[in-house]
């Protein structure tokens, strides 16, 4: 298989990449599926009506993700990785107050947020946890078209006969790996690769892509996406205030990293701080819907952008290089994890997701530090190991309660297993495909209630007051 680094990494908006930028994919390709005749007879111009159901954790969580707005705003056109917040802001708006959607031709479209846009409550969908069903309607209320989406992690979308026919989640950008040089699909063939060509992970994980790409190409839109990263990180160091939602969360990054900056004695532990306030700083500005790198997911945004400016600003023997390193070296686990398990909280819990994030950053961290390939697989055992069963309950639905302090924890995690791993030979006891089995194992076992849905843990242990 073959999983692109600029899959796993895409620029997108929050609070989420489950249940904001899947949604908002699945609106807008279901007008572009109207558009090109793929529903075969029917065209925009027979389309008076459109409505739209969400399920399971879609439905549960739906509000606090803002998943509703992501569907206004996808069947308005507007897409993850180019939409300008102020624009869509005044659209929605528009939307929700004409009740009507301008489609492509131009041609308008009856469209009321408010009764034809459904939180079913009921159970999930056969095949994931996040469904969404899409239908078009005539002026006679007929049924003209419909088209049921998964949002399968990491802003990927599936219809239910993409889905069906794989029956494993593996997202729809999946090339086949026939072609590509190093085409490994687990860990132990990846090593194995790396250890017959003589080539590191990440330089496996280069000759891969610039299959696909030549070199400026490729060179310029990592080198984008690290600067996403790292506006976003700066962003949220740069902004106080409440986060949006209703739980009245105070953002903290600015104020902690002020005192950082400012206090005249440090602590040994300090390093801990920066780590945490880099990865807070990208998780307030997802949890504000602001631009952010899905790293593998939103809610997991934090973790591979603060360990990377942790390698960056703070530690020795940093090189040119280090950070494409670093970024493809994460992207390769990433993309094991995604297609031997999940990446989705709706589907595995937090651990599918931190635990994720957090392993890819060990890995990356490893890699940077000039780790063999055998210590950067451990560096990533070891972070997802000690992820394994985290839940995922976020309060209210919003991405804010854990889930922003969740990722400095993910973050000081990995540079903790990534010096562990460079301790080391990079013999150990337990193999990362292994890890990653347990990690698929334990998502299945746990309860619904602890995957994505507010219905347990955290979310209902809230303070009396």
């Amino acid at each position: 298989m073959f999983l692109s680094v600029f899959d796993i990494f895409k620029i997108g908006v929050g609070p989420s990449s489950s249940h904001t930028m899947g949604p908002m994919s699945a609106a807008v390709h279901f007008i572009k599926t109207l558009q090109s005749g793929g529903f075969g007879d029917v065209t925009i111009a027979d389309v008076a009506k459109l409505q739209c159901s969400l399920h399971g954790s879609l439905a549960f969580t739906g509000k606090g993700h803002a998943t509703d707005r992501a569907v206004i705003l996808g069947f308005a056109g507007f897409e993850p990785h180019t939409l300008d917040p102020d624009k869509a802001e005044a659209l929605e708006a528009e939307i929700r107050s004409n009740k009507v959607i301008n489609l492509p031709g131009p041609h308008v479209v009856s469209f009321d947020p408010e009764v034809d846009l459904k939180f079913d409550y009921g159970p999930a969908l056969p095949l994931h946890a996040n469904g969404l069903k899409i239908v078009a309607l005539d002026k006679g209320g007929n049924e003209l078209a419909s088209e049921t989406y998964y949002s399968i992690g990491g802003g990927f979308i599936m219809t239910e006969a993409e889905l069906s026919e794989t029956n494993s989640g593996s997202p729809v950008e999946m090339q086949d790996a026939s072609g590509f040089p190093f085409p490994f699909t687990n860990a132990k063939e990846m090593l194995h690769m790396g250890s017959a060509s003589g080539l590191t992970i990440a330089e496996m994980k280069r000759e891969n892509e610039l299959h696909v790409l030549d070199k400026p190409a490729f060179k310029e839109r990592l080198n984008a996406i690290w600067q996403a990263m790292d506006s976003c990180i700066e962003r949220g160091l740069k902004i106080d205030g409440i986060l949006p939602g209703g739980l009245h969360v105070k953002r903290r990054a600015k104020g902690i990293r002020e005192k950082l900056i400012t206090r005249n004695t440090t602590q040994p532990h300090e390093a801990n701080d920066w780590l945490s306030v880099y990865a807070m700083a990208v998780n307030e500005e997802n949890a504000a819907g602001g631009r952010v790198v899905t790293s593998p997911t939103n809610g997991a945004a934090g973790v591979v952008p603060a360990v990377i400016r942790y390698y960056r600003d703070h530690c020795n023997g940093v090189t040119e290089d280090g950070i494409e390193n670093f970024l493809l070296t994460a992207a390769a686990i990433g993309g094991l994890i995604k297609h031997n398990a999940s990446i989705s909280g709706a589907e595995l819990g937090c651990q599918a997701e931190i635990g994720s994030a957090s392993a890819m950053a060990a890995a990356g961290l490893c890699a940077a530090m000039g780790g063999s390939n055998e210590q950067v697989e451990n560096a990533a055992e070891i972070a997802l190991e000690h992820h394994l069963g985290s839940t995922c309950d976020p309060v209210g639905g919003l991405v804010q309660v854990p889930c922003i302090e969740r990722n400095g924890f993910g973050a000081i995690k990995a540079v903790s297993a990534a010096s562990l791993a460079l301790h080391g030979d990079g013999s150990h006891f337990m193999p990362l495909d292994n890890c990653i089995e347990t990690m698929r194992q334990t998502g299945l076992d746990m309860a619904n209630k602890y995957k994505e849905t507010s219905l347990g843990g955290l979310a209902v242990n809230l303070p009396n007051c």
